[in-house]
């Protein structure tokens, strides 16, 4: 009954069997290799490294993709291996050399993610090999010797991925982005039957709008593992992220649409086809993310842009009438759409690797002629910033690794490397995440150490250690991951008696100097985590969140002067939104990773990262259509986009000083109906000229949007803490 009990247990945490088979490849080519390089070749060097490269890269090493993927990834990174173990071998003969080694290695290591996350996956790996390498004794001559082992252990285990037990392959992102397309698509077009026909099936109007939110929903980046989301800095995940940021404000739009809809039925209305031939191309982009699916043009799309503003803002008829607000609202609105369903099918075809030649929404995709180099230099140097989340972690992580190395030379200690590994495994991104992870590891190396010294108290005879390692390789890899880190460290701790009892055989010391070793890399780890950035990501966020809506309501500001003919295109001030994009956006993932008290007040960071942006694509998809000052000869319009943009900047400034500093009494309110805003100046609309009426209502709409998605931030609830926030 206890052993029926405990195998439901495993299974509930292990659905599809994904961490057992993971285990179970490691224990096979573990096991091969070890007893191939100790018993069959007889050369410790080469079953050590063999063995601790299995480890390193089945274990520690978490990376994404199918298993082909997986398997590519391990072979391409044995150059950077054979570096690692390279320079740490000719390290070895001095404690400060390794140190030093360390400190650079530590930090280039964990600092290599800000180009491609998917590193981050390698990156303790990658530690691991140099630490191993770096510490006595100090023999060169077996280098050959080390990278041989390394090498066959990787080989073997990209062969594993591939042929022993494959992993099942999951949802990948590109296919919960076309899924989104698909749910967006499907709600344009019951927004478009809506506005010819607003009676009709609103029950299934309202289950296709529900399943879009859901659906777009799922493609936030903090939705997807760190290993899976498109974060590199390269083409295609820019691509991506683009794509995302278009479909949400695909949905806005079609929403705000929606409830703009006429009471009565207008025929034939050109926001509704212009609505259908977006649904049809953002359908088609969707699926032309599909390996094997044809690429999208957007050629049937600019068709239905052009029969639009034909129609606009005049109507297909011949009279003139004082301008029809709200359909002028309307065309603004499907036009607004339209322009951002564009940037998502030129967006599909970057991330598929079709070329981009001399495109209308290019703009946006200026990036794609850059090489690759430029593009990961622009990400390494956005991140060398005080504020920097990946810049605070990678300085930590390395500072307390060579402090680490230090003491472990200092006090000559037999398997100094444990000291590192546990300091690596204890050190997190904040304080309180550090102090969570000291108790399973210091209490799951005692229970290990003891049973280790019990058992090797009792046995003496190296064959018996040989015989389990296979079992104590399961155990550790498999069972100890599920029964939660107590478990999986306390296993760990016997795995490596086990080991270590073939290699150089040192009775029930062995696990005293274990048990010694991890209790000295966790206080390092622990100082470490209390002495560097101990607030983790939470600070770093909360300053980054407050200049990124800085920055925002200066583009703002900068976007509705050049609409206006007193400044320049507002180029700068967009590339510092960009800039503080990628710093908010490291600093946001590294959030969700860490714990939050849940007695401090939250802050709804989806809804504030929303709001900056919605500016970027927005200003740039404005000054597309309306150039620069297409309203300098209009000085009514003039007044009413300062008062507008002026009461918008208020909101901004109040919105980045709650999230500084807590919350304040409530921002200056914008009125988010464009209806609303041109009933002011009414009056005027008859007598301005027709295309100056069409800048006016989307720069105005387009304010309006901005201060919707303001507008979508609950205010804290009254009453609740306030005594901290995160």
């Amino acid at each position: 009954m206890l052993g029926t009990s405990l195998l439901g247990r495993l299974r509930r945490r292990d659905p599809g069997d994904a961490i057992l088979r993971r285990a179970a490849r490691l224990t096979l080519v573990a096991s091969v290799v070890f007893y191939g390089c100790r018993y069959g070749a007889g050369n410790s060097t080469l079953a050590t490294y063999g063995l601790f490269g299995t480890i390193a890269a089945g274990s520690f090493a978490q990376l994404p993709g199918p298993a082909p993927q997986r398997a590519r990834i391990l072979v391409l990174s044995l150059p950077a291996v054979w570096a690692l173990i390279a320079v740490g071998s000719l390290v070895a003969w001095s404690t400060w050399a390794a140190a030093g080694g360390m400190l650079v290695v530590g930090f280039v290591v964990a600092f290599a993610g800000v180009g491609n996350p998917r590193l981050v996956g390698l990156a303790s790996a990658f530690q691991l090999f140099y630490i191993l390498a770096s510490f006595p004794p100090y023999q060169p001559g077996t280098l050959p010797e080390r990278l041989g082992g390394v090498t066959l252990a990787v080989v073997l285990l990209a062969a594993a991925e591939v042929f022993v037990w494959p992993d099942p392959v999951p949802v990948s992102y590109r296919q919960r982005l076309a899924e989104a397309a698909d749910g967006v698509a499907a709600f344009l077009d019951a927004a478009a039957d809506r506005l010819t026909d607003p009676h009709a099936a609103a029950g299934d109007r309202d289950t296709r709008r529900g399943r879009a939110y859901d659906v777009v929903a799922a493609i936030e980046l903090n939705r997807s593992p760190p290993a899976w989301a498109p974060s590199a800095a390269g083409v295609q995940d820019r691509a991506l992220r683009i794509c995302a940021a278009a479909l949400r404000e695909v949905l806005a739009e079609a929403d705000r649409l929606a409830a703009d809809a006429p009471p009565e039925p207008i025929p034939d209305l050109a926001a509704a086809r212009l609505l259908r031939s977006c649904a049809d191309t953002t359908r088609a982009a969707g699926r032309s993310l599909s390996p094997g699916a044809p690429a999208v043009a957007p050629a049937d799309l600019d068709v239905a842009v052009g029969r639009a503003e034909a129609a606009y803002p005049v109507g297909e008829g011949r009279v003139r009438d004082a301008p029809d607000v709200p359909r002028l609202c309307r065309d603004a609105t499907a036009l607004a759409l339209a322009d951002q369903v564009r940037v998502f099918a030129v967006g599909s075809r970057v991330a598929t690797g079709v070329r981009l030649d001399d495109d209308a929404s290019s703009g946006l995709f200026e990036y794609t002629r850059r090489s690759p180099w430029t593009l990961y230099w622009w990400q390494f140097r956005s991140h060398l910033a005080p504020r920097s989340a990946h810049l605070h972690n990678s300085l930590r992580l390395a500072v307390a690794l060579a402090i680490a190395r230090v003491a472990a030379g200092v006090l000559q200690l037999t398997h100094g490397f444990w000291v590192l590994l546990a300091t690596l495994t204890v050190l997190r991104t904040s304080a309180s995440d550090t102090r969570t992870a000291l108790r399973p590891a210091v209490l799951g190396t005692i229970i290990g150490a003891v049973v280790s010294g019990g058992v090797m108290l009792v046995v003496d005879e190296p064959i018996v250690y040989a015989i389990v390692l296979p079992i104590t390789l399961l155990l550790a890899f498999g069972v100890g991951r599920l029964l939660g880190p107590v478990w999986q460290q306390a296993l760990f701790t016997v795995l490596l008696t086990v080991v270590f009892a073939q290699l150089s055989p040192a009775g029930w010391r062995l696990a005293e100097a274990r048990l010694v070793d991890v209790l000295l890399g966790a206080v390092i780890g622990v100082l470490a985590g209390v002495a560097m950035w101990p607030r983790g990501a939470g600070h770093d966020l909360r300053h980054n969140a407050t200049r990124y809506l800085k920055a925002s309501a200066d583009a703002v500001d900068q976007t509705v002067q050049a609409v206006l003919g007193d400044a320049p295109p507002p180029e700068g001030a967009l590339n510092r939104v960009r800039r503080r994009m990628v710093l908010i956006d490291s600093s946001y993932c590294q959030y969700h990773s860490e714990r939050h008290d849940p007695h401090r007040q939250q802050v709804n960071w989806d809804a504030v990262l929303s709001t900056g942006h919605h500016v970027v694509p927005g200003a740039e998809s404005l000054l597309r259509r309306n150039p620069p000052g297409c309203l300098a000869g209009w000085p009514e319009a003039a007044a009413l986009l300062r008062d507008t943009a002026g009461r918008l900047r208020s909101a901004y400034d109040a919105l980045a000083d709650e999230v500084a500093h807590g919350p304040t009494s409530a921002g200056a309110q914008v009125s988010t109906t464009c209806v609303d805003q041109l009933d002011r100046i009414r009056p005027l609309l008859g007598e301005a000229d027709l295309r100056s009426v069409r800048h006016l209502v989307e720069a105005d709409r387009w304010l309006a949007s901005l201060a919707d998605s303001l507008a979508r931030i609950h205010p804290p609830v009254v009453g609740g803490p306030t005594g901290h926030r995160d």
